[in-house]
Protein backbone atom coordinates (compact mmCIF):
# COMPACT_ATOMS: atom_id res chain seq x y z
CA UNK A 1 0.00 0.00 0.00
CA UNK A 2 1.27 3.34 -0.81
CA UNK A 3 3.39 4.99 2.30
CA UNK A 4 1.17 7.94 2.45
CA UNK A 5 -1.55 5.81 2.90
CA UNK A 6 -0.05 3.49 5.84
CA UNK A 7 1.72 6.75 7.87
CA UNK A 8 -1.99 8.35 8.15
CA UNK A 9 -3.63 4.86 9.19
CA UNK A 10 -0.62 4.32 11.69
CA UNK A 11 -1.09 8.08 13.47
CA UNK A 12 -1.93 7.32 17.03
CA UNK A 13 -5.87 7.59 17.72
CA UNK A 14 -7.55 9.54 20.94
CA UNK A 15 -8.77 6.13 21.29
CA UNK A 16 -5.60 4.47 21.57
CA UNK A 17 -3.62 7.05 23.40
CA UNK A 18 -6.58 5.97 26.57
CA UNK A 19 -5.65 2.76 25.77
CA UNK A 20 -1.86 3.38 26.28
CA UNK A 21 -2.64 5.50 29.01
CA UNK A 22 -4.13 2.81 30.73
CA UNK A 23 -7.90 1.70 29.55
CA UNK A 24 -8.00 -1.90 29.55
CA UNK A 25 -11.20 -2.23 27.91
CA UNK A 26 -12.53 -0.88 24.67
CA UNK A 27 -14.68 2.65 24.88
CA UNK A 28 -17.97 0.93 24.19
CA UNK A 29 -20.11 4.46 23.95
CA UNK A 30 -17.78 4.85 20.81
CA UNK A 31 -19.50 1.66 19.12
CA UNK A 32 -22.87 1.10 20.73
CA UNK A 33 -25.40 2.10 22.62
CA UNK A 34 -27.11 -1.15 24.04
CA UNK A 35 -25.51 -3.73 25.89
CA UNK A 36 -25.87 -6.78 23.59
CA UNK A 37 -22.52 -5.86 21.88
CA UNK A 38 -23.96 -5.19 18.94
CA UNK A 39 -21.94 -2.18 16.60
CA UNK A 40 -24.32 0.35 15.28
CA UNK A 41 -23.47 1.89 12.37
CA UNK A 42 -25.69 4.80 13.48
CA UNK A 43 -22.34 5.60 15.55
CA UNK A 44 -19.97 5.27 12.80
CA UNK A 45 -21.78 6.87 9.79
CA UNK A 46 -23.75 9.64 9.46
CA UNK A 47 -26.78 10.59 7.91
CA UNK A 48 -27.09 9.69 4.38
CA UNK A 49 -23.77 7.70 4.39
CA UNK A 50 -23.53 4.14 3.07
CA UNK A 51 -20.03 3.28 3.55
CA UNK A 52 -17.24 4.60 5.30
CA UNK A 53 -13.58 3.44 6.80
CA UNK A 54 -12.05 3.79 9.92
CA UNK A 55 -8.65 2.01 11.67
CA UNK A 56 -8.44 -0.73 13.21
CA UNK A 57 -8.30 0.08 16.98
CA UNK A 58 -4.90 -1.44 18.38
CA UNK A 59 -3.38 -2.55 21.65
CA UNK A 60 -6.90 -3.18 22.98
CA UNK A 61 -8.94 -6.86 22.81
CA UNK A 62 -12.02 -6.77 21.35
CA UNK A 63 -14.35 -9.17 22.95
CA UNK A 64 -17.00 -11.28 21.36
CA UNK A 65 -19.31 -8.81 19.07
CA UNK A 66 -21.40 -8.36 16.18
CA UNK A 67 -22.07 -5.57 13.67
CA UNK A 68 -25.75 -4.40 12.31
CA UNK A 69 -23.76 -3.63 9.23
CA UNK A 70 -21.97 -5.53 6.35
CA UNK A 71 -17.89 -5.24 7.95
CA UNK A 72 -14.80 -5.71 5.93
CA UNK A 73 -11.27 -5.53 6.82
CA UNK A 74 -8.49 -4.93 4.78
CA UNK A 75 -4.74 -5.86 6.58
CA UNK A 76 -2.39 -3.16 5.23
CA UNK A 77 0.68 -4.22 7.58
CA UNK A 78 1.37 -6.45 9.32
CA UNK A 79 -1.43 -9.31 10.75
CA UNK A 80 -4.23 -9.32 12.97
CA UNK A 81 -5.62 -12.52 14.78
CA UNK A 82 -9.63 -12.46 14.70
CA UNK A 83 -11.75 -15.45 16.66
CA UNK A 84 -14.93 -15.29 14.38
CA UNK A 85 -17.85 -18.05 15.03
CA UNK A 86 -15.66 -19.49 17.19
CA UNK A 87 -13.06 -20.34 14.52
CA UNK A 88 -9.34 -18.25 15.15
CA UNK A 89 -7.95 -16.69 11.80
CA UNK A 90 -4.67 -14.48 11.24
CA UNK A 91 -5.86 -11.72 8.79
CA UNK A 92 -2.01 -11.32 7.28
CA UNK A 93 -0.58 -8.04 4.98
CA UNK A 94 -2.47 -7.64 1.91
CA UNK A 95 -5.66 -10.44 2.58
CA UNK A 96 -9.69 -9.40 3.19
CA UNK A 97 -12.25 -10.62 5.33
CA UNK A 98 -15.55 -10.14 4.94
CA UNK A 99 -18.40 -10.33 7.91
CA UNK A 100 -21.99 -10.09 7.41
CA UNK A 101 -24.54 -8.86 10.20
CA UNK A 102 -24.67 -12.10 11.99
CA UNK A 103 -21.09 -13.11 11.89
CA UNK A 104 -19.92 -13.04 16.02
CA UNK A 105 -16.16 -11.60 15.95
CA UNK A 106 -13.84 -11.47 18.55
CA UNK A 107 -10.28 -9.68 18.14
CA UNK A 108 -7.14 -10.18 20.25
CA UNK A 109 -4.84 -6.94 20.42
CA UNK A 110 -2.68 -5.59 17.68
CA UNK A 111 0.55 -4.15 17.93
CA UNK A 112 1.70 -0.71 16.88
CA UNK A 113 3.00 -2.06 13.37
CA UNK A 114 -0.29 -3.79 12.43
CA UNK A 115 -2.06 -1.51 10.39
CA UNK A 116 -6.06 -2.24 8.98
CA UNK A 117 -8.61 -0.30 7.87
CA UNK A 118 -12.48 -1.65 8.88
CA UNK A 119 -14.97 -0.75 6.20
CA UNK A 120 -18.13 -0.30 7.30
CA UNK A 121 -20.84 -0.63 4.66
CA UNK A 122 -24.27 -0.89 4.63
CA UNK A 123 -26.09 -3.54 2.63
CA UNK A 124 -27.64 -1.20 -0.22
CA UNK A 125 -24.06 0.11 -0.88
CA UNK A 126 -24.06 -3.26 -2.79
CA UNK A 127 -26.50 -2.30 -5.08
CA UNK A 128 -24.30 -1.26 -8.00
CA UNK A 129 -21.90 -3.89 -7.28
CA UNK A 130 -24.35 -6.80 -7.19
CA UNK A 131 -25.05 -5.82 -10.23
CA UNK A 132 -21.94 -5.64 -11.67
CA UNK A 133 -20.91 -9.51 -10.58
CA UNK A 134 -24.06 -10.88 -13.38
CA UNK A 135 -25.82 -14.27 -12.84
CA UNK A 136 -22.75 -16.40 -12.16
CA UNK A 137 -23.19 -18.54 -8.70
CA UNK A 138 -20.55 -18.58 -6.12
CA UNK A 139 -19.40 -18.21 -2.69
CA UNK A 140 -19.26 -14.51 -2.96
CA UNK A 141 -22.08 -13.82 -5.00
CA UNK A 142 -23.98 -15.85 -2.04
CA UNK A 143 -22.84 -13.89 0.10
CA UNK A 144 -23.17 -10.46 -0.89
CA UNK A 145 -26.90 -12.54 -1.07
CA UNK A 146 -26.89 -13.43 2.58
CA UNK A 147 -26.09 -10.10 3.65
CA UNK A 148 -29.23 -8.64 2.71
CA UNK A 149 -30.89 -12.17 4.25
CA UNK A 150 -31.79 -11.95 8.40
CA UNK A 151 -31.31 -15.79 8.03
CA UNK A 152 -28.69 -16.95 10.57
CA UNK A 153 -27.91 -20.27 8.31
CA UNK A 154 -25.98 -18.30 5.37
CA UNK A 155 -22.29 -18.44 5.19
CA UNK A 156 -21.19 -15.65 7.60
CA UNK A 157 -17.91 -14.59 6.89
CA UNK A 158 -15.17 -15.04 3.85
CA UNK A 159 -11.59 -14.47 4.55
CA UNK A 160 -9.67 -14.18 1.07
CA UNK A 161 -5.70 -14.86 1.05
CA UNK A 162 -4.90 -12.91 -1.81
CA UNK A 163 -2.06 -10.63 -1.03
CA UNK A 164 -0.37 -11.26 -4.28
CA UNK A 165 -3.27 -10.62 -6.66
CA UNK A 166 -2.68 -7.12 -7.88
CA UNK A 167 -5.69 -5.90 -9.24
CA UNK A 168 -7.49 -6.82 -5.81
CA UNK A 169 -4.65 -4.62 -4.34
CA UNK A 170 -5.03 -1.48 -6.34
CA UNK A 171 -8.47 -1.59 -5.87
CA UNK A 172 -8.60 -1.57 -2.27
CA UNK A 173 -6.30 0.56 -2.00
CA UNK A 174 -8.66 3.28 -4.81
CA UNK A 175 -11.56 2.73 -2.44
CA UNK A 176 -9.23 3.53 0.81
CA UNK A 177 -8.08 6.57 -1.08
CA UNK A 178 -11.31 7.63 -1.94
CA UNK A 179 -13.04 7.50 1.68
CA UNK A 180 -9.76 9.20 3.48
CA UNK A 181 -9.91 12.14 1.30
CA UNK A 182 -13.73 12.47 1.75
CA UNK A 183 -14.58 14.14 -1.45
CA UNK A 184 -18.26 14.82 -2.02
CA UNK A 185 -20.31 13.30 -4.70
CA UNK A 186 -17.95 10.10 -4.65
CA UNK A 187 -21.00 7.74 -4.06
CA UNK A 188 -21.17 6.48 -7.63
CA UNK A 189 -17.43 6.15 -7.88
CA UNK A 190 -17.19 4.20 -4.78
CA UNK A 191 -20.07 1.54 -5.69
CA UNK A 192 -18.51 1.11 -9.41
CA UNK A 193 -14.89 0.54 -7.93
CA UNK A 194 -15.96 -1.79 -5.00
CA UNK A 195 -18.44 -3.84 -8.05
CA UNK A 196 -15.46 -4.07 -9.71
CA UNK A 197 -13.03 -5.07 -7.01
CA UNK A 198 -15.58 -8.18 -5.97
CA UNK A 199 -15.45 -9.08 -9.91
CA UNK A 200 -11.95 -9.74 -9.35
CA UNK A 201 -12.85 -11.34 -6.25
CA UNK A 202 -14.64 -13.96 -7.85
CA UNK A 203 -11.86 -15.27 -10.04
CA UNK A 204 -10.47 -16.18 -6.63
CA UNK A 205 -13.14 -18.58 -5.16
CA UNK A 206 -9.70 -21.17 -4.57
CA UNK A 207 -8.50 -18.40 -2.25
CA UNK A 208 -11.69 -18.33 0.24
CA UNK A 209 -11.68 -19.88 4.02
CA UNK A 210 -15.20 -19.56 4.53
CA UNK A 211 -17.08 -20.74 7.81
CA UNK A 212 -19.54 -23.08 6.48
CA UNK A 213 -20.66 -24.66 3.24
CA UNK A 214 -22.50 -21.93 1.62
CA UNK A 215 -25.03 -24.12 -1.36
CA UNK A 216 -28.05 -22.27 -2.41
CA UNK A 217 -30.86 -23.03 -0.43
CA UNK A 218 -34.69 -22.16 -0.95
CA UNK A 219 -34.50 -18.72 0.95
CA UNK A 220 -31.15 -17.82 -1.17
CA UNK A 221 -32.89 -18.59 -4.73
CA UNK A 222 -36.19 -16.39 -3.60
CA UNK A 223 -34.19 -13.77 -2.15
CA UNK A 224 -32.37 -13.50 -5.68
CA UNK A 225 -35.51 -13.54 -8.00
CA UNK A 226 -36.95 -10.79 -5.67
CA UNK A 227 -33.98 -8.75 -5.69
CA UNK A 228 -33.48 -9.41 -9.53
CA UNK A 229 -37.50 -8.10 -10.13
CA UNK A 230 -37.24 -4.89 -8.26
CA UNK A 231 -33.72 -4.56 -10.26
CA UNK A 232 -35.48 -4.84 -13.47
CA UNK A 233 -38.57 -3.55 -12.53
CA UNK A 234 -38.18 -0.85 -9.77
CA UNK A 235 -40.04 2.14 -12.17
CA UNK A 236 -43.33 0.35 -12.60
CA UNK A 237 -43.28 -2.95 -10.49
CA UNK A 238 -45.67 -4.65 -8.04
CA UNK A 239 -45.70 -6.77 -5.06
CA UNK A 240 -48.81 -8.58 -6.72
CA UNK A 241 -47.13 -8.80 -10.21
CA UNK A 242 -43.94 -10.44 -8.50
CA UNK A 243 -46.55 -13.12 -6.47
CA UNK A 244 -48.08 -13.64 -9.73
CA UNK A 245 -44.57 -14.00 -12.03
CA UNK A 246 -43.37 -16.28 -9.27
CA UNK A 247 -46.48 -18.35 -8.52
CA UNK A 248 -46.82 -17.51 -4.68
CA UNK A 249 -49.70 -16.05 -3.04
CA UNK A 250 -49.14 -11.99 -2.49
CA UNK A 251 -49.74 -12.39 1.69
CA UNK A 252 -47.05 -15.32 2.33
CA UNK A 253 -44.35 -13.77 -0.33
CA UNK A 254 -44.67 -10.37 1.47
CA UNK A 255 -44.07 -12.23 4.53
CA UNK A 256 -41.33 -14.31 2.97
CA UNK A 257 -39.17 -10.94 2.12
CA UNK A 258 -39.83 -9.42 5.70
CA UNK A 259 -38.51 -11.97 7.25
CA UNK A 260 -35.65 -12.89 4.74
CA UNK A 261 -34.66 -9.49 3.73
CA UNK A 262 -35.54 -7.51 7.10
CA UNK A 263 -37.24 -4.83 5.04
CA UNK A 264 -41.01 -5.20 3.29
CA UNK A 265 -41.21 -4.83 -0.33
CA UNK A 266 -42.08 -1.28 -0.10
CA UNK A 267 -38.72 -0.37 1.85
CA UNK A 268 -36.67 -2.51 -0.47
CA UNK A 269 -38.23 -0.91 -3.85
CA UNK A 270 -38.07 2.76 -1.81
CA UNK A 271 -34.37 2.38 -1.80
CA UNK A 272 -33.68 1.04 -5.16
CA UNK A 273 -35.50 3.96 -6.33
CA UNK A 274 -33.46 6.17 -4.62
CA UNK A 275 -30.12 5.26 -4.91
CA UNK A 276 -31.54 5.74 -9.00
CA UNK A 277 -32.55 8.77 -8.40
CA UNK A 278 -28.75 9.77 -6.66
CA UNK A 279 -27.19 8.32 -9.76
CA UNK A 280 -29.52 10.01 -12.13
CA UNK A 281 -28.91 13.02 -10.41
CA UNK A 282 -24.57 12.89 -10.15
CA UNK A 283 -24.30 11.71 -13.71
CA UNK A 284 -27.10 13.53 -15.66
CA UNK A 285 -28.43 16.86 -16.12
CA UNK A 286 -32.13 15.77 -15.95
CA UNK A 287 -34.48 17.83 -14.76
CA UNK A 288 -35.21 16.62 -10.70
CA UNK A 289 -38.87 16.11 -11.74
CA UNK A 290 -37.92 14.08 -14.81
CA UNK A 291 -35.73 11.90 -12.31
CA UNK A 292 -38.65 11.36 -9.83
CA UNK A 293 -40.16 10.50 -13.09
CA UNK A 294 -37.71 8.35 -14.45
CA UNK A 295 -37.40 6.13 -11.13
CA UNK A 296 -41.23 5.73 -10.70
CA UNK A 297 -42.09 9.00 -8.98
CA UNK A 298 -45.40 10.67 -10.48
CA UNK A 299 -46.04 12.64 -7.08
CA UNK A 300 -42.34 15.64 -7.42
CA UNK A 301 -43.60 16.35 -3.88
CA UNK A 302 -43.49 13.34 -2.32
CA UNK A 303 -40.06 12.39 -4.29
CA UNK A 304 -38.40 15.22 -2.45
CA UNK A 305 -40.00 14.68 0.79
CA UNK A 306 -38.57 10.78 0.91
CA UNK A 307 -35.18 11.81 -0.64
CA UNK A 308 -34.90 14.39 2.00
CA UNK A 309 -35.24 11.69 4.87
CA UNK A 310 -33.11 8.82 2.98
CA UNK A 311 -29.87 11.28 1.64
CA UNK A 312 -30.46 14.46 4.47
CA UNK A 313 -30.70 16.76 1.84
CA UNK A 314 -32.71 18.06 -1.23
CA UNK A 315 -32.47 16.59 -4.42
CA UNK A 316 -30.58 19.90 -5.41
CA UNK A 317 -28.20 20.02 -2.81
CA UNK A 318 -27.43 16.67 -3.55
CA UNK A 319 -26.94 17.12 -7.00
CA UNK A 320 -24.35 20.15 -5.88
CA UNK A 321 -22.12 17.67 -4.27
CA UNK A 322 -21.56 15.54 -7.35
Amino acid sequence: MNQELIQSLSVITEEEQKILGGSSDIDRTLYMDRGDMVIDSDKLLEAGQLITIRPHTRFVHFPEHTHNYVEVIYMCRGETTHVVDGRELKLKEGELLFLNQHAVQEIQPAGLEDIAVNFIILPEFFDTAFRMMGEEENLLRDFIVGCLCDDTRYGRYLHFQIADVLPVQNLVENLVWSLMHEREGMQAMNQTTMGLLLRHLMHYTGRIRVNRDSEQSFEQQLTLQVLRYIDEHYREGSLTELAALMGYDVYWLSRAINRLLGRNYKELLQIKRLNQAAFLLHNTRMPVADVSFAVGYDNTSYFYRIFRTYYGMSPREYRKTG
